[in-house]
C-alpha cells in the first residue's frame, strides 16, 4: 500500500529562531518528545529513469519497497533519487530514497508526494555506485544535523543544513489520498500556533537550485547563503 507524505517546510535561518522553536513546541504540547538526532549525508542524483534503475536496486531492496519502485515506474510525474548516511550513538546505517509526485509538486521539495525510504545493506558509496551504473549522475551533497520531534501526530524535524541554515519541515503520513487534505490543514494549524510560517515553493525551488549550482562550496561545513 502507498503513503503519502504531506510535507511543510520553514526556513528559521538562525540557531536563535530554532531554540524559539524549540521552546513552543514544548509551551504547546508537554508530550512533545525528542525522537532521535543524527548526522547525515545526503546525496540527490539526477539524469537517470527509474525503469533503469529498478533492476539494479530491486534485488538490495525488501518486498515491500520493490512493490513501492515498480508502481513509481508506472505512476510518477517526476522522482528525486536519493541516498543517505546517518550516524546517531554510534550505530551508522544507509539508506535508498526516492520521492516521487504524482501531481503537480516537484519531487525534490513539493508538498505531497510518495516516497520510498529503505535500509539496504550497503556502505554509501557501494549504494551510489550502483545508481551511477544506472545512468544517473550526482545533482549535488548535501549535509546536515536532524533532530526529530514527535507532536499530536506530526513529526517535526529541525535540520541545521549546509548552506540554509536552520530548516523546519513538519510532516504527517497518510494512507489515502482523501486524508489529504486534512493533513495538510493540520500542519497549517500547527504552523500557525507555533509561530512559524511556510517557505514558499518559488523560494524553496530557488535555493535548491542555488545550492545544486554551487553545492561543493557547502557540503560539510557551516557555510549559509540567503536566497529571496
Amino acid at each position: 500500500m502507498q503513503k503519502y507524505e504531506v510535507e511543510v517546510k520553514s526556513l528559521l535561518g538562525s540557531p536563535e529562531n530554532a531554540d524559539e522553536l524549540r521552546s513552543a513546541l514544548k509551551a504547546a504540547d508537554p508530550n512533545c518528545m525528542l525522537v532521535s538526532q543524527n548526522k547525515q549525508l545526503n546525496h540527490y542524483f539526477e539524469g537517470g529513469t527509474l525503469q533503469a534503475l529498478a533492476p539494479v536496486l530491486s534485488p538490495h531492496l525488501g518486498e515491500a519497497a520493490r512493490a513501492k519502485l515498480t508502481d513509481f515506474v508506472a505512476r510518477a510525474k517526476s522522482f528525486s533519487v536519493r541516498t543517505r548516511f546517518a550516524s546517531e550513538g554510534g550505530k551508522e546505517k544507509v539508506l535508498f530514497v526516492v520521492k516521487a509526485s504524482v501531481g503537480d509538486d516537484s519531487s525534490e521539495n513539493g508538498v505531497v508526494r510518495m516516497e520510498i525510504e529503505e535500509l539496504v545493506p550497503l556502505t554509501l558509496d557501494e549504494l551510489d555506485k550502483l545508481i551511477l551504473s544506472a545512468g544517473f549522475k550526482y545533482q549535488a551533497k548535501w549535509s546536515r544535523e536532524r533532530e526529530e520531534y514527535s507532536s499530536r501526530g506530526t513529526s517535526i524535524t529541525l535540520d541545521k543544513n549546509a548552506g540554509y541554515g536552520w530548516l523546519a519541515e513538519f510532516e504527517r503520513m497518510v494512507s489515502d489520498e482523501k486524508l489529504l487534505d486534512e493533513a495538510r490543514a493540520g500542519i497549517a494549524s500547527l504552523m500557525d500556533s507555533l509561530g512559524v510560517q511556510e517557505l514558499p515553493q518559488d523560494r524553496l525551488e530557488r535555493m535548491f537550485a542555488f545550492y545544486n549550482a554551487h553545492w561543493p562550496e557547502y557540503y560539510g561545513t557551516d557555510r549559509i547563503f540567503t536566497v529571496e
